[in-house]
């Protein structure tokens, strides 16, 4: 299995658990000691294996998905695997060295003002190479008002200002979909908050714990991670463990709640009394209903076209297996265009690559969604994407119930422009399940009427991660934007979770991260006067060249050749 895993049989085996833990325990002892420059040097040592191990990595993962090796979608395993925890680790490291010079991570970065008397950083592009692979797109982290830059500069950097103090041993109970989410928590716990960690695989990934071993062997040499498996005891034995200070957990809220509270009559006599079973923080990421909220305009075939294939990218990446998944497409019923774009998402989802179903459950899932809607259009092959339009009739059960499953629900609003706009976020916020993740399509010219309207409509939107024409499943695939529910979950109400992850700037206290980007591909993007030469992003399930350009960026993140940077380019541009 690996050095620094352990399989755990289901009856748990209690000695074996705490010897990995006392390992740990001193191995966070010893990391809190370490200089920022040693501690950026033992992540580049990681980079190197991650670097080293990324095609195992990736091929198990798609195998594991059932995945056709010729399909182009094995370029998803690439870019949400090895790829980005290599441009995360490569980012932790450059802060850790910009912390040790005595400087702000954030010192050399452009503030500007946001909406509702808040300040905000741009993060992305930070850099010539990243805005020649994401051109056209961009990133600001918004603050709560009242934040100044001051504050954002000082506070920047987290457990790394704390050289000396040691946030002990945090379990991470892995996610079972997205393959980089597991060690990017790890690294979150490791360099934000001085913690060693144990990682609890989830038991669809169990074939990744050889993979996961060799790519992080530094770490785990170091004392500062070890992997196990188990059954669901192994995990709930190690949270309530004394030698374990925090939990972090990346799944459902019945799994969140069942850590906290229990299951149960016992569950809910706690909840009443206020006293939780778990004795330690915990912070979660737990999904939700994601809105994709669609501002009418005059748009032509190729706008439509595009962006149909935009929304099924947002359903269907990763099989629809995603807590970021859109899943409520919010539009406009006096749209004239209204039919004809939802024509063209029909085409898009039906026309996708076909892969299996290959998540747990997903055909019980699909099946709820059809007891609860029995209009649902059968779309793909066998019929197993879900198209669910609601019109004006009730949408509750797909507002507040997270699929995780290729469904896509259709809800329509009443207006056009800024009434549409207000009462889309309205809805977002008061009738779907979650705070994780909103998905605005607009056209810049809509854009630019709106005015301040439309900033003041993004303010209101109680979502962590906001994304302008881009999935906010970028905003998971980038290194400095923090990644997590809008601030407020807590654990009577954890909604979409607890705290945030990733944000390798280590900024402190933010708010929301508000992704923008093209409203139309290269070349149309620059013939309409956008100055984006974004070709069709190769994280969109139509991507044809999506493999190679997916393999070829992870060997340019891995640091193995600078030639493999404008072949990647080109391999995106034939997409």
């Amino acid at each position: 299995m690996g050095v620094g895993t352990v399989r755990i049989p289901d009856d748990v085996d209690e000695a074996a658990l705490g010897g990995l833990l006392r390992e740990l325990d001193a191995g966070a002892d010893r990391w809190a000691v370490r200089s920022l420059a040693d501690r950026a040097a033992l992540l580049r040592r990681t980079h190197e294996s991650v670097s080293r191990s990324a095609a195992s990595w990736a091929l198990t993962a798609a195998r594991i998905k059932g995945l056709d090796p010729a399909s182009p979608l094995v370029g998803e395993e690439w870019m949400s695997g090895p790829y980005a925890v290599l441009t995360a680790i490569a980012r932790l490291a450059s802060t850790l060295d910009t912390l040790a010079e005595g400087r702000s991570p954030l010192r050399a970065l452009s503030f500007h003002a946001a909406p509702g008397g808040r300040r905000a950083v741009d993060v992305m592009p930070l850099d010539a190479t990243e805005g020649l692979l994401l051109n056209g797109f961009r990133a600001e982290v918004w603050f709560p008002p009242g934040t100044t830059e001051q504050r954002a500069m000082l506070t920047a950097g987290m457990g790394a200002l704390r050289v000396g103090e040691s946030g002990g041993i945090g379990l991470v109970l892995g996610a079972g979909n997205i393959t980089s989410i597991p060690p990017l928590d790890v690294l979150s716990g490791l360099v934000a908050d001085n913690r060693a960690s144990i990682l609890k695989l989830n038991p669809v990934l169990a074939d990744l714990a050889v993979p996961y071993a060799a790519a992080f062997a530094p770490l785990i040499e170091a004392g500062l991670l070890r992997i196990v498996q188990g059954a669901a005891s192994v995990g709930g034995f190690l949270a309530h463990h004394d030698l374990v200070r925090h939990v972090h957990i990346t799944g459902s809220i019945v799994s969140h709640d069942a850590i906290v509270w229990g299951t149960g009559d016992e569950a809910a006599e706690r909840r009443r009394a206020s006293t939780p079973l778990l004795d330690k923080p915990i912070t979660s990421e737990l999904g939700g209903a994601s809105p994709i909220i669609v501002v009418p305009g005059e748009w032509t075939t190729a706008d439509l076209a595009f962006q149909a294939e935009h929304v099924a990218t947002m359903r269907l990446h990763n099989g629809g297996y995603n807590c970021i998944a859109g899943q409520v497409l919010i539009v406009s019923g006096d749209w004239p265009q209204r039919d004809a774009f939802l024509d063209a998402v029909r085409h898009a989802i039906d026309s996708a690559p076909p892969r299996p179903d290959w998540y747990p459950g997903s055909a019980d899932r699909c099946a709820a969604a059809i007891e609860a809607y029995p209009a649902a259009e059968r779309l793909g092959p066998q019929g197993g994407r879900l198209l669910i339009d609601v019109g004006t009739a009730d949408a509750g059960p797909m507002e507040t119930t997270e699929w995780f499953a290729p469904v896509l629900g259709v809800v329509d609003l009443p207006g056009t422009g800024q009434e549409f706009l207000d009462a889309a976020v309205r809805v977002a916020n008061d009738d779907l399940a979650g705070t994780l993740g909103a998905n605005v399509l607009i056209r810049p010219e809509e854009r630019t009427a709106l005015g301040g309207g439309f900033g003041r409509a993004i303010a209101a939107l109680r979502y962590g991660t906001i994304a302008i024409n881009a999935w906010t499943g970028l905003g998971f695939l980038l290194a400095a934007t923090p990644w997590g529910a809008f601030p407020g979950g807590t654990i009577a109400d954890a909604g979409s979770g607890i705290g945030v992850v990733h944000n390798a700037l280590l900024i402190d206290g933010a708010e929301r991260t508000v992704l923008h980007g093209p409203f139309r591909p290269f070349p149309a993007s620059v013939l309409a006067g956008e100055r984006a030469l974004s070709p069709r992003p190769p994280w969109f399930v139509s991507a044809r060249t999506a493999a190679s350009t997916g393999r070829l960026l992870t060997g340019f993140a891995g640091g193995r050749a600078p030639w493999l940077l404008p072949a990647a380019l080109v391999s995106a541009f034939r997409a």
